[in-house]
């Protein structure tokens, strides 16, 4: 495909219609991605409608573009417009690695260069922590070893239409299996392969779609399929158990259960965060949001103790097995949320590191009240969201803790996605 023609996304239906901007087409010059990997820019030259003072936001391209886009939604001084071309191409763009980019709706910069994705992970990091005062802190990210078929899991979606559907979609044809599609359609994007997925994963695609094809005849129903890799081969079972191997760990996990599913760079974020826990000489450890164990049993060899505490019963089952078949008899783990864990060590703060990695919402203002009253040495905090790090982040600093760092990782190369991991220190 050629690099300087991306993608475009389908047509839609103009909306507000009574907009007179909607459905004009306009040069644009992009300066920047936004966090979601959609262009900013403003229109060429002189316009009506107040145009000349609009921003205008157009996916699938570069800042240093110039491009040529429809507008479909004009509300206030924000313009939306597809991309029908780039006029003048961004040196940073290059070919997309999958012929359905800019359809579907998985990835958002397959078009920009690896290094220059490393660049806008670092500045969306450090943009969300400006606020906060932490911007200076935050190191430039780092790479996955691999930017294509890192993925070891997979959770295609599909829907199969009812018989009381238009011709054409009765009961019995072949639905759409893979993931939403990109822009404002709702509407599934059939994925035979995914180039982000290990070559395991992409192996066992195709029978996977070839079996949902077949028990979905006659039935309406959407569901999500899912396909898991690690060391112990590939399923499609969410209930089989999956074993995975990091550094030394062995460890295993129902395939449902969350673990982070880039296996190749797993590893160094995993080094980072214990070396975080272990910079203050504490001698307990205490993982919140602990799944099914990894940071804990990582760290256990360099800690006197380690206690985790996981909402999900399941994961902490998988957990003390782990412990066990790893033979670390100093690591305890609790069922319950992650608050809950501080009343069994109240009085160890000033021994203790605290290991934090929430969802992608953050942490429970609860928690971080009852974290902050334990007062550990150091708090290592992970997050898959740099706005919601930002504040948490800032939580902890009025209570008296200094940040010390902060590190992005592309945990996920082609996607708007960072992983970032923050240490702290009790003043």
């Amino acid at each position: 495909m050629d690099p300087e023609t991306p993608p475009l996304t389908a047509p839609a239906r103009l909306d507000p219609p009574g907009s007179t901007l909607v459905g004009r087409e306009l040069d644009v010059v992009i300066h920047a991605l936004d966090a979601t990997g959609t262009g900013v820019g403003a229109a060429a030259g002189i316009a009506p409608d107040g145009l000349a003072e609009s921003v205008v936001l157009v996916p699938f391209t570069l800042p240093g573009e110039h491009v040529r886009a429809r507008v479909w939604r004009a509300r206030g001084r924000e313009v939306a417009a597809d991309l029908l071309g780039v006029t003048r191409p961004s040196p940073a763009r290059v070919a997309p690695g999958c012929a359905l980019f800019g359809t579907c709706g998985g990835c958002q910069v397959q078009h920009l260069a690896p290094s220059a994705q490393l660049a806008w992970k670092t500045a969306l990091v450090r943009a969300a922590l400006d606020p906060v005062g932490l911007a200076a802190l935050v190191r430039d990210c780092i790479p996955s070893p691999r930017v294509y078929g890192y993925r070891s899991k997979l959770t295609p979606h599909y829907e199969v239409p009812h018989k009381r559907d238009p011709p054409g979609a009765g009961a019995g044809a072949a639905p759409a299996i893979g993931f939403l599609r990109a822009g404002r359609r709702h509407a599934l994007v059939d994925v035979p392969r995914c180039p982000l997925a290990t070559d395991g994963v992409n192996a066992a695609l195709p029978a996977l779609r070839a079996a949902a094809h077949e028990a979905a005849r006659g039935r309406r129903r959407g569901a999500s399929l899912l396909l898991r890799e690690g060391a112990s081969g590939v399923t499609s079972d969410p209930d089989a158990r999956v074993v995975e191997r990091v550094g030394t760990l062995s460890l295993e996990f129902a395939a449902r259960e969350f673990f982070q599913n880039n296996p190749f760079l797993l590893p160094a974020l995993v080094d980072f965060v214990i070396d975080g826990a272990v910079s203050t000489g504490a001698t307990l450890l205490v993982d919140t949001y602990s799944g099914s164990g990894l940071f804990a049993l990582a760290a256990a060899r360099r800690f006197r103790r380690v206690l985790g505490v996981e909402v999900s019963a399941a994961a902490v089952a998988a957990a003390r097995a782990n412990a066990v078949a790893n033979g670390l008899g100093n690591v305890a783990f609790l069922a319950a949320p992650a608050a809950h864990i501080f009343a069994s060590v109240l009085d160890e703060g000033p021994d203790a590191a605290v290991i934090v990695d929430p969802p992608r919402k953050g942490a429970d203002p609860s928690f971080l009240d009852q974290l902050v009253t334990f007062a550990p040495r150091s708090v290592v905090y992970v997050s898959c969201n740099p706005e919601t790090a930002a504040r948490d982040l800032a939580h902890l600093a009025a209570a008296g803790f200094t940040v010390v760092t902060v590190q992005p990782f592309d945990m996920f190369p082609q996607t708007r996605h960072v992983e970032s991991v923050t240490v702290l220190h009790r003043v």
